[in-house]
C-alpha cells in the first residue's frame, strides 16, 4: 500500500515510517519540523519506497494513498505550550484535513490520540469508557482539548460519512530519537544524569506514570490499523507498570551510574497525578500487549543519548 504518515519526521512518526517501509509499503512522510526532524528520518531518504512532505496540517493536502496515519501534533508542554493556538489548530484543523482527504480517497485512517483526553483522572487505572476529568481553560488545555475534539471529528465523520477509522490513546511513550530538550521525564531524567547535572522533579515526584518503548508501540499501531472493520477504538496503548516519577529518576541514574541529585519544583499546573492504562481492550480487540520491560527500554534509550550527547 500506500502510506501517508502525517508528523513522519517525529518521535513516533519516524519510527512508524521505519516499520510500514519494513513491511513492504511505500510512505510518503508529512511534516512541517516544528518537533520533527530530518536527521530521524535521514537514513531513509535513499529508500525509492520513501517520499518526504514539507507541509503544516492545518492546511489541506492532495495525494493519493490507501491509508492515512495522523500523528501531526507536537506532544510535550514544553512544545505544545510554545503556540497553544497553533496546537489546537493542529488537532482541529489538522483532524478536518486529513478526514477530508480519508472521504474523497476512501482511505482508512488512523489518529493518534493521548492518554491527555483523561486530564487528571479520578479513575485509576483509566479504560476507555471514563471521560476524563480536564480543565478547559488550562495551560494544557490547547492539547487536551484539541484531541479531544479530533476524537469527537473522527467519530462524527465515521458515523456521517462511513469513513473507517482507528483512534488510539497513546500513554507515555520513549525511546530512542526523542527531542532531548522537549521537556519530558524519561528524555529529561537521562540527559541531565549523563551530563552530571541535578536531576529535575516536580513535586514530591510521587506523581504516576506508565512507560511504553517506542516498539511495542508501534506494533500496537499497526495492529490496530489493520484489525477488523468494526475495531474503531478508542484502544488505550502503553505499558500498564506504573512507577513513581521519583522512582523512575532513581532507575536513571542507576543505570547510568550518574553522581546526579534529585533536585525538587513546584508541581506544573493541571499535572496529572496517576497515569495507568487499562489495556485490557487492545489485549482481546487487538491480542497486542508490551513486550519491553521498563530496565531494557532505558538501556536502549541511554544508549541513544550517549551516542546523540558524544556527537554533539
Amino acid at each position: 500500500m500506500r502510506i501517508l504518515i502525517t508528523g513522519g519526521a517525529g518521535f513516533l512518526g519516524s519510527h512508524l515510517c521505519e516499520r510500514l517501509l519494513g513491511d513492504g509499503h511505500e510512505v510518503l512522510c508529512a511534516d512541517n519540523f516544528f518537533t520533527g526532524r530530518k536527521s530521524n528520518i535521514r537514513h531513509l531518504m535513499n529508500n525509492p519506497d520513501f517520499e518526504l512532505l514539507r507541509h503544516d496540517v492545518t492546511e489541506p493536502l492532495s495525494v493519493e494513498v490507501d491509508q492515512i496515519y495522523n500523528l501531526a501534533c507536537p506532544a510535550s508542554p514544553v512544545h505544545y505550550q510554545h503556540d497553544p493556538i497553533h496546537t489546537m489548530k493542529t488537532s482541529v484543523l489538522g483532524a478536518m484535513n486529513m478526514l477530508g482527504l480519508a472521504k474523497r480517497l476512501g482511505a482508512q485512517i488512523f489518529q493518534a490520540s493521548t492518554s491527555e483526553v483523561y486530564g487528571d483522572p479520578e479513575v485509576h487505572p483509566q479504560p476507555e469508557s471514563y471521560w476524563g476529568k480536564v480543565n478547559p481553560v488550562g495551560i494544557r488545555s490547547c492539547y487536551d482539548e484539541g484531541k479531544r475534539c479530533a476524537e469527537t471529528l473522527f467519530f462524527d465523520y465515521h458515523r456521517q460519512h462511513d469513513i473507517s477509522i482507528k483512534v488510539a490513546r497513546i500513554f507515555n511513550t520513549y525511546g530512542p530519537r526523542m527531542n532531548p530538550d522537549d521537556g519530558r521525564v524519561v528524555s529529561n531524567f537521562i540527559v541531565q544524569a549523563l551530563q552530571g547535572q541535578d536531576i529535575t522533579v516536580y513535586g514530591e515526584g510521587q506523581q504516576t506514570r506508565s512507560f511504553c518503548y517506542v516498539d511495542d508501540l508501534i506494533d500496537g499501531f499497526v495492529c490496530l490499523m489493520n484489525s477488523g472493520s468494526d475495531v474503531t477504538g478508542p484502544v488505550n496503548l502503553g505499558n500498564p507498570g506504573e512507577f513513581t516519577v521519583r522512582e523512575l529518576a532513581e532507575h536513571v541514574i542507576d543505570l547510568t551510574g550518574s553522581p546526579s541529585k534529585l533536585v525538587f519544583k513546584p508541581l506544573p499546573e493541571d499535572d496529572p497525578r496517576q497515569r495507568k492504562p487499562n489495556i485490557s481492550k487492545a489485549k482481546s480487540l487487538l491480542n497486542w500487549q508490551p513486550e519491553i520491560k521498563l530496565d531494557e527500554g532505558l538501556k536502549r534509550t541511554i544508549a541513544y543519548y550517549e551516542k546523540l550527547l558524544t556527537a554533539a
